[in-house]
């Protein structure tokens, strides 16, 4: 050999590499799922080809063989390939077997047209394999207008049947699992449509929402203020009358699917509350406007408010004031919320007595006193 030869050596043709072989195997899975007798022969092609083309050792041959094998039962049996297809003839070979012993020649009855249960609503999987014990000869397409191919035959539930007696033969018509059946087979699937709900509490949305056959689960909360956290389901049905839808998406008569999220974009007040409505977008404003950082509190002024619309020293719930500032009494107030004159008092609406103080955030809130 000519140490300073540096030609490389010739490739092997497409057929010996490793990516040709790897496709062979691939095409065993694909047609073992079409026709069981037409991958076993394309299963043992696949073989020879693995033993005698490429320059594999003989454990990476021994493997590819024993994956071509059961690459081509896998796929023959999710596809229905393996399922025993003929009728039960058990019983007929019994019987058979007891009119040859008795040696009678008894007239011959006409036999009983086999019966089909109804498998609707039933999965294809289970209705097909019922089908073929009672000697029926099952078939598959998709119940909606859509005419997808059906996989996995357990991941879809029968919407119509329709047998042929004499022929044996039934014909299955399903959608998926998390699918409503279509009225007529080949007809469009029947999802329900977004109500309007803007506007409403949150209480009455659920109640629209349900009777127009969304699933509550798929539905997700938010807010629409700068400084207030989304409830969370529990918490805005516990205060459902406080919290009012201002945003939905999908909008009205929007088709939701299983696959749609519904979104509900709320907000909430009480009559106690300086804003009482939504704003013209969302994340836009704050429910408390003195959270906002541009907010001039008006230290310097006789008439500052915090958020239940109440000015410093004034009365918001019939209570009586008097202008000598720290002890000043304010009537009604809402806890937790901002007031402007520290030491002022007032009770909440149980009756409760508060009063203004710092807060955890250094901003003087009305707290128990």
């Amino acid at each position: 050999m000519n140490p300073y030869n540096t030609t490389p050596p010739p490739s092997p043709p497409w057929w010996k590499t490793t990516p040709a072989l790897l496709g062979l195997l691939a095409l065993v899975a694909l047609l073992s799922a079409v026709s069981f007798p037409l991958g076993f022969f394309v299963m043992i092609a696949a073989m020879l080809a693995v033993w005698v083309l490429p320059s594999w050792r003989w454990y990476a041959k021994l493997g590819a063989t024993f994956g071509a094998f059961f690459l081509m039962l896998i796929s023959a049996g999710m596809s229905g390939q393996l399922d025993d297809s003929g009728p039960d003839k058990s019983e007929a070979s019994a019987q058979d077997a007891a009119h040859a012993g008795s040696g009678a020649t008894a007239s011959p009855t006409p036999s009983k047209a086999p019966e089909l249960t109804d498998y609707t609503g039933k999965a294809l999987d289970e209705a097909e394999k019922g089908a073929r014990a009672a000697g029926f000869t099952p078939g598959r397409h998709d119940a909606s207008a859509e005419g997808r191919p059906i996989g996995v035959r357990s991941a879809w539930t029968v919407c119509f049947q329709k047998a042929e007696t004499a022929a044996k033969s039934v014909a299955f018509a399903a959608v998926r699992n998390d699918e409503p059946c279509p009225t007529n087979d080949g007809g469009p699937l029947p999802w329900p449509t977004m109500p309007d709900v803007v506007g409403d509490t949150y209480n009455t949305a659920v109640k629209a929402l349900d009777r127009a056959g969304i699933d509550l689960d798929s539905v997700t909360l938010d807010d629409v203020y700068l400084d207030i956290d989304a409830p969370t389901a529990e918490e805005a049905a516990k205060e459902g009358d406080e919290w009012r839808v201002c945003f939905q998406r999908p909008d009205e008569n929007g088709e939701v699917t299983s696959t749609t999220t519904v979104h509900l974009d709320l907000g909430q007040w009480t009559d106690a509350n300086l804003v009482q409505e939504c704003p013209s977008k969302k994340d836009t404003t704050y429910k408390i406007p003195a959270n906002d950082p541009e907010y001039d509190d008006g230290n310097d002024s006789d008439n500052d408010s915090d958020n239940n619309g109440t000015t410093g020293g004034g009365s918001t719930g019939g209570g009586s004031s008097s202008s000598d500032g720290g002890g000043s009494s304010v009537g009604t107030v809402h806890p937790g919320s901002f007031c402007s004159q520290p030491g002022a008092t007032g009770v909440t609406k149980a009756g409760t007595p508060m009063v203004c103080g710092p807060g955890s955030d250094g901003r003087n809130r009305w707290r128990s006193s």
